[in-house]
C-alpha cells in the first residue's frame, strides 16, 4: 500500500505511460523511408529489408558501446552507416535523423494523461524518468515537469538505481519520498523499488504480475492514480 504522507515528488514514465508510444515510432519510420526514398533511394532500398536493417542497428550498437544508452545518436549513426555502405552522401544524415526525430514526436496523448498532469504538476514537482529520447519541451508538455532525466543524457538508464537518484535530487527529496509512476514492470516498478521508491504500475492492458517483489499501487489508468493521491490532498 502506498504511504501517500511521505510523498513529495513524483518521477513519471514517458512512453506507453504518457502516450502509446509503437504507433508514434512507425509513423516515424514511415516518415523517414519516404524521405530517404525521395533524397537517398538507395539507401530507403537497404533500410526496406528488416534484416539489414537490424544488422546496422546491431554493428553500432556493438562497435560504439558508449552510445548503448543514446537512442537517437544510435539511430543517426545507423542512418550514416546505411548511407556510407549505399555510396550515397553520409551528411544526408543529420537532416534524415531530424525527419524521423520530429515526427517521433507527434505522439496521441492516451486520454487520461492530459488532466493528470495538470493534477499531479498542482501538487507536486514532477520529473520526466525515460530510457527513451522523447523531448517534453518539443511535444509541449515542459510546463507540467520540474526536470527531465533520460537515459540518453544521464548515461545510464532503468533499471539502474543511479538514474532513480538523480531524478530524486533534481527536485531535493530523498528516494523514500518519492513515488515513481511507469508501464513498465521491471525497468519502472523493480527499478524504483530498488532505489528505495514508492511506485504505482500503471497496468493498462491487464498484465499478469511475474515477480516476487510488488508495486505499491498497482493502477489501470493515470485518473485512478490521481484519485488515489487526492485523499492526501482533497483540495479541487
Amino acid at each position: 500500500m502506498l504511504d501517500l504522507t511521505i510523498i513529495k515528488a513524483i518521477t513519471l514514465d514517458l512512453d506507453d505511460t504518457l502516450w502509446p508510444v509503437w504507433p508514434v515510432i512507425e509513423k516515424a519510420e514511415a516518415a523517414l523511408d519516404e524521405w530517404l526514398g525521395r533524397h537517398a533511394p538507395m539507401t530507403a532500398a537497404l533500410f526496406a529489408n528488416p534484416t539489414a536493417r537490424h544488422d546496422i542497428r546491431e554493428q553500432i550498437v556493438r562497435t560504439r558501446p558508449e552510445l548503448r544508452h543514446n537512442l537517437s545518436a544510435i539511430r543517426r549513426e545507423a542512418i550514416r552507416l546505411a548511407l556510407y555502405r549505399s555510396r550515397e552522401n553520409p551528411l544526408l544524415a543529420e537532416e534524415a535523423f531530424e525527419v524521423f526525430f520530429s515526427a517521433r514526436h507527434e505522439v496521441t496523448l492516451f486520454d487520461d494523461a492530459m488532466l493528470a498532469l495538470e493534477f499531479l504538476s498542482a501538487r507536486y514537482p514532477v520529473v520526466a524518468l525515460s530510457n527513451g529520447n522523447a523531448d517534453i519541451a518539443r511535444i509541449g508538455l515542459a510546463p507540467y515537469f520540474r526536470a527531465a532525466i533520460s537515459a540518453q543524457a544521464f548515461g545510464v538508464g532503468k533499471p539502474d538505481p543511479r538514474i532513480f537518484h538523480a531524478a530524486a535530487g533534481a527536485v531535493d527529496v530523498q528516494p523514500y519520498n518519492v513515488l515513481h509512476v511507469g508501464d513498465d514492470a521491471a525497468l519502472d516498478v523493480l527499478g524504483a523499488l530498488n532505489a528505495g521508491m514508492q511506485t504505482a504500475w500503471v497496468n493498462r492492458a491487464d498484465h499478469l504480475w511475474s515477480h516476487d517483489a510488488v508495486p505499491h499501487e498497482t493502477v489501470t489508468s493515470l485518473t485512478e492514480l490521481c484519485d488515489l493521491l487526492r485523499l492526501a490532498d482533497p483540495q479541487p
